[in-house]
This record gives C-alpha cells, structure tokens and sequence, in this order.
C-alpha cells in the first residue's frame, strides 16, 4: 500500500486493524515525518525555507502566503492539506493519519491539536483504529490550545475559543468554547 492508497482508505473512513498492511504504512511515514519535524524545529529557516520543509513534509506544495512558526509536531505528515494565507503558530500538533484540510485564511493559535484517530473502545482490539478527517473551512480561527477531534467540520468564520475541544461540527459564523464545545454566539457583521 503507498500512501494515496492509504490516503483514499482512511478518507472512505477504513478501520485500521493493528498489523494490517493499512496499519503498517503508519510507521516508515512516522519516521519521515520525524525526520522533516526534526529539521523545522532544529534550527532557525527563513520563512522560504519553512514553506519548502513543510511542503516535504506534506508532499504537497503550500502557497508562498503560509506561514508557519516552529516547532510543529506530526506523526504522519503525509495527510494535511493547507489552504492559502494559513498561518500556523507555534507549538501545533497534527496527528492526520485521517486527514487534515485547513482551509484559504485559517489563523491556527500556539499549541492547538488536532486528533484525527480514535482507538477501539474494546480492550481486545484496543491497538485498532478509526480514521476521521478533520476540516476548517476558510477564515477560521483556533484559539491557543484547542483539540480538535476526529470527524469535525469547522464551517467557514467560525472561531474556536483557547483551550476549547471540540467533538462535533461547529457552524459557519459561529463561536465556540467549553470542554465539550458549545456554541458561545453568532458571528454577525
């Protein structure tokens, strides 16, 4: 299995038993991603150079609008997708083995998370995994240390409160916070 393989299985939400050939492709990506993380977080780069290092570590190209502030962790790295003017801020982890897309404007705060596989509730089949994309639509905002989970939907405007996890779609226009997340307000111009 390669990784756009991979990619279009966990995208059709395919469950990851563990030692299954989906399950194995996990590791020698984990250890790409490390090396790549290693190299953004190890010294300091331009932000020219930032953008080439995170277009490796995606396999994607970014626009030359992203901007990202180091250190950013990931144990994949093959599964994200930015849109145009993203800015990362530092500190960020991306566990995308179900998919991340950020969306054109996405102002993402220090430290935010984004958890993209849940283990099987099971004791006997703990080591398996469901897959779920995660994805922020344009113009959207993540406070400082949020967690967002797998399978949730950001619309477009919305705004995530610091220190918010969010387990279920958030509309367009809206703000959210609280652990779990609710609806604070309505964005209105």
């Amino acid at each position: 299995m390669d990784i756009e393989e991979y990619k279009a299985y966990t995208a059709k939400g395919g469950y990851l038993e563990a030692g299954t050939e989906a399950a194995k492709m996990m590791r020698p990506a984990a250890v790409e991603a490390q090396r790549i993380t290693a190299a953004i977080n190890g010294a300091f780069h331009t932000p020219e150079e930032l953008r080439a290092l995170f277009s490796e570590l995606t396999g994607q190209r970014v626009d030359e609008t992203f901007a990202l502030f180091p250190p950013v962790y990931t144990d994949f790295g093959k599964n994200i997708r930015v849109g145009k003017s993203v800015f990362i801020n530092s500190g960020c982890c991306f566990q995308d083995q179900g998919g991340i897309e950020i969306g054109d404007d996405c102002l993402i705060g220090h430290q935010v998370v984004f958890a993209t596989l849940n283990h099987d509730l099971s004791p006997t089949k703990r080591a398996n995994m469901f897959p779920a994309p995660i994805r922020l639509g344009r113009n959207v905002w993540v406070g400082s240390h949020a967690t967002i989970l797998a399978g949730v939907t950001v619309g477009d405007n919305a705004v995530i409160a610091a220190g918010a996890v969010v387990a279920k779609d958030v509309p367009a226009n809206t703000v959210v916070g609280g652990v779990p997340a609710k609806i604070i307000k309505e964005i209105r111009e």
